[in-house]
């Protein structure tokens, strides 16, 4: 997946759960700013913050960031 469909992924992630991007940026240690990168597409997150999303999300790192089907 390109940094487009990830940022798309998770965004509708986040707002599924009702979250504002303070609050997941707080949740796993990142700055709003970065939540807002990831989500635009113009920043793919490192390893580390790739399984802080998912274990906050409770997904697989393959089905945020690899897997092609929403």
């Amino acid at each position: 997946m390109n940094k487009k469909e990830i940022g798309k992924k998770l965004y509708k992630l986040r707002t599924e759960l009702g979250k504002s991007r303070k609050e997941v940026a707080e949740d796993i240690g990142v700055s709003v700013s970065a939540i807002q990168m990831y989500e635009n597409g113009r920043r793919i997150p490192k390893d580390n913050i790739k399984i802080k999303l998912s274990e906050y999300f409770d997904m697989s790192v393959q089905e945020i960031f690899f897997n092609d089907q929403e």
